[in-house]
């Protein structure tokens, strides 16, 4: 069977598919093609989960044709706007699959009401029960990590701690850039902590700001260029500080330690937004935009408790 799994949005969106492609590609034989976002294409290419790859774009036409060419049986959308619904429906494929949501489920010819603004589970779990709408016959779980790359040789206690204090608009919830500063300065001083400050794109404001500010030993990394880059050099982290953004899923997906931040309401928190990583990987807070001094405390506190737990 031809599947075809769609999740066209951020980063940490598509990662949330990943446990659904390789439940899928783990457990049978089907030939899984994936519809992503630009951003999103390159790393798609190198997951051996993923047979195809079809990068989205706004040209209907265009879209409809290169679907089409891969005959596909059955479409899993995870995440569907209108333009995505008409293209699906426009290019024939027989069984469409989506959440019972917006408008644009009337497409579909098979939705399941899942209510994810409830938070009942976390996102990956949501798009892994779109499979009950087919009957592929397979069990729901998963090894990990989920992705896989080559690892630096080190000394076995040294630990790398990076620190991503952008959002690129993405997160409720996050620490000031003073405190990102104050976390790390509070581990600087002892040689087995390789300390890094790391930045996407959208994050070149933060970046000014810490460098002007770093008054103790840090590597400033600005990670615009290739994602599969950025996934390289996650991979040699030991431990990753940041908001619930892209980075925080990408480290779940290699299955890293991570210290995130998240927003105070029920839809940005961790029982939605964790990363598929192992549960005891995962050191998740709540912080509301007008976080205390005793909550960076908290944090500092954690910290600690998390590095010494590694040696």
């Amino acid at each position: 069977m031809n599947l075809l799994i769609t999740r066209h949005d951020k980063i940490g969106d598509f990662v949330t598919i990943l446990p659904l492609l390789k439940i899928i590609k783990s457990q049978s034989n089907h030939h899984i093609t994936v519809l992503v976002s630009k951003v999103n294409y390159e790393l798609a290419q190198s997951i051996e989960s993923i047979d195809d790859v079809i990068l989205y774009t706004k040209e209907t036409g265009t879209l409809v044709k290169q679907i089409k060419a891969k005959n596909i049986d059955v479409s899993i959308s995870c995440f569907i706007d209108t333009h995505l619904a008409w293209v699906l429906f426009l290019a024939r494929i027989k069984t469409r699959i989506s959440p019972a949501t917006k408008f644009a489920q009337v497409f579909f010819n098979r939705t399941l009401k899942q209510s994810r603004s409830q938070s009942i589970k976390t996102e990956w779990q949501y798009n892994i029960d779109l499979l009950a709408l087919i009957d592929l016959k397979v069990r729901y779980d998963f090894d990990k990590p989920l992705l896989h790359f080559s690892k630096d040789t080190k000394p076995a206690d040294i630990k790398t701690i990076a620190f991503h204090p952008g959002s690129g608009g993405s997160s409720e919830g996050n620490l000031r850039l003073d405190d990102y500063l104050s976390l790390a300065r509070s581990l600087s001083g002892n040689d087995k902590n390789q300390l890094l400050f790391t930045f996407g794109p959208d994050d070149q404001h933060s970046k000014l700001y810490i460098e002007k500010q770093l008054d103790f030993d840090a590597k400033i990394i600005n990670s615009s260029n290739s994602l599969l880059g950025f996934c390289q050099l996650l991979n040699n982290v030991d431990l990753l500080v940041s908001t619930s953004t892209g980075p925080m899923h990408l480290a779940g997906a290699l299955n890293i330690h991570t210290l995130s931040f998240f927003g105070s309401s029920e839809f940005a928190s961790p029982k939605r937004w964790a990363t598929v990583s192992e549960a005891s990987k995962q050191s998740n807070i709540q912080v509301p935009a007008d976080y205390s001094a005793d909550l960076y405390q908290k944090v500092e506190l954690k910290l600690t408790d998390i590095l010494q737990n590694m040696l």
